[in-house]
């Protein structure tokens, strides 16, 4: 079990750690202020992260590794390297 939190994530890392997951900023949607949207092919939905809250709060973090299938572990590895 992993002994990292997934709080305190900066909002720039994570939008590299979207990028590098394949997702895309959709810029053409209608999103309200202080929301990103981001996509790719694979997943239902898109995802919508809090731009204006930096770092990033846990329970989006978690939500997002639920939307991509993705372990803590996982996100620590392709995280942290």
């Amino acid at each position: 079990m992993s002994t990292r939190k997934l709080s305190n994530i900066p909002i720039q890392d994570f939008r590299k750690f979207l990028e590098n997951q394949g997702l895309k900023l959709i810029t053409d949607s209608k999103g309200r202020g202080g929301h990103e949207k981001w996509s790719r092919a694979d997943i239902d939905r898109p995802i919508t992260i809090k731009t204006h809250i930096d770092p990033v709060p846990e329970f989006i973090v978690k939500q997002v590794l639920r939307h991509l299938k993705m372990s803590r572990e996982k996100f620590f590895k392709e995280f942290y390297e």
